[in-house]
């Protein structure tokens, strides 16, 4: 799931997955972090979800995907769109 807040002229986006689905570790990656999985790792809520927030620039397109324990990456089921593999968010 994504929520976003307009914030100064960006956009904070925040990707919500359950707890414990996938298991173990999961990190955001996309352009916005140069597809780098340390930089955006989901962490507890507390509500029985994990979260990463992100801040963007208003009115753009970023792809993303979420990368999981064992090299599994995956889309989010609720992105605004797809770019052949990678998810799309457009804040």
């Amino acid at each position: 799931m994504l929520e976003r807040k307009r914030v100064k002229g960006r956009t904070q986006v925040t990707f919500i997955l359950p707890e414990d689905t996938p298991g173990g570790p999961v990190s955001v990656v996309g352009d916005f972090n140069h597809w780098n999985p340390a930089a955006h790792p989901l962490e507890s809520r507390g509500d029985g979800t994990r979260a990463a927030t992100v801040a963007l620039p208003a009115h753009s397109a970023h792809s993303f995907r979420y990368l999981a324990a064992d090299d599994h990456w995956f889309d989010e089921e609720h992105a605004d769109g797809h770019d052949g593999l990678n998810s799309r968010v457009h804040t």
